[in-house]
């Protein structure tokens, strides 16, 4: 839960940019073309700060309201349906992804944005692993480690075999009746349960069509998507659900639906560039096929 912080650090430490004039902004946006030190050292600068600084509030707010115990790791692969799995992988993919393209508009080298960049992820989250094993609530996640390379991995793997990013990992959310049932974990607020209610959370893989048919007339912007979630989940484990909701039945979903690439849509704007990246973790609703083991349903607009 507290991982998906850094998605929201994300968009505010780009808000300073919204006090430039349009012009400036594009100037100020427009990769560097060779190295630009000022930029590279800023970049790095930038990252470390608002790293350590998030780290140390997660130390003194997040896991000061749990006991401290000695570095012990858990098992925790069985819960929730491997949904806070997958938001590790999502958010070591974003991070990295985010991280590399920096690199990149400071002018450094393919190699190094790989290598000091996109693995930006998998350092941080690492990192907060590590505070998990010394609190006595959590513990460090072998599970969570392998999700993070995984992010990190899908990140590196495109760029190492096709120089892009055909495949996507994105995001959407809506609202459901378990929060209320156990608010504590899965949010009282609507901006709460968008970062704890698994069962209103759904990651999506994103396919570019016209990347990988580069002949053909498709648009840009038009995805295939491929997403899962999951439903009935008012703990991490099935039994205790059981405890909480006795009528409770818990499965997987998959989902088929149409996406939008914002990249691919054309503008001159740095700027509208730049927004377009940011928001391109968001699926956006498309008329969608469900499929779990119950039935098949059909949403006109899911999101």
């Amino acid at each position: 839960m507290k991982y998906r912080l850094v998605n929201h650090i994300i968009l505010i430490a780009l808000l300073p940019i919204l006090s430039f004039s349009q012009s400036k902004l594009d100037s100020f946006l427009t990769i560097s073309d060779s190295l630009n030190r000022p930029r590279r050292n800023a970049v790095a600068i930038t990252e470390a700060t608002v790293g350590s600084v998030t780290l140390i509030g997660l130390n003194q707010l997040w896991y000061s309201d749990f006991e401290r115990s000695k570095f012990h790791t858990v098992n925790d692969n069985e819960e929730w349906l491997q949904m806070d799995k997958i938001g590790h992988v999502f958010t070591s993919y974003q991070l990295g992804k985010h991280g590399a393209q920096l690199l990149n508009w400071s002018g450094v080298s393919n190699k190094n944005q790989l290598v000091y960049g996109a693995t930006l992820g998998f350092t941080f989250l690492t990192a907060v692993e590590v505070l998990d094993g010394f609190s006595e609530e959590w513990g460090f996640s072998w599970g969570d480690i392998l999700a993070n390379g995984a992010g990190t991995g899908l990140y590196i793997g495109q760029e190492l075999l096709w120089n892009e990013q055909r495949i996507a990992l994105k995001y959407s959310f809506h609202q459901t009746r378990y929060a209320e049932k156990n608010p504590e974990k899965l949010g009282k607020s609507f901006l709460e349960q968008i970062l704890k209610d698994y069962n209103g959370q759904t990651y999506w893989l994103s396919f570019n069509l016209s990347s990988f048919f580069k002949n053909s007339k498709i648009p840009k912007w038009l995805n295939i998507a491929l997403g899962y979630s999951g439903e009935g989940m008012v703990m991490g484990r099935k039994d205790v659900d059981n405890q909480l909701l006795t009528s409770n039945s818990r499965y997987r979903q998959y989902y088929l639906s149409f996406d939008v690439n914002l990249n691919g849509i054309s503008t001159n704007s740095r700027f509208l560039k730049s927004i377009f990246d940011v928001f391109n973790m968001i699926k956006i609703p498309f008329p969608t096929l469900e499929l779990n083991k119950n039935k098949g349903t059909f949403h006109l607009f899911y999101h």
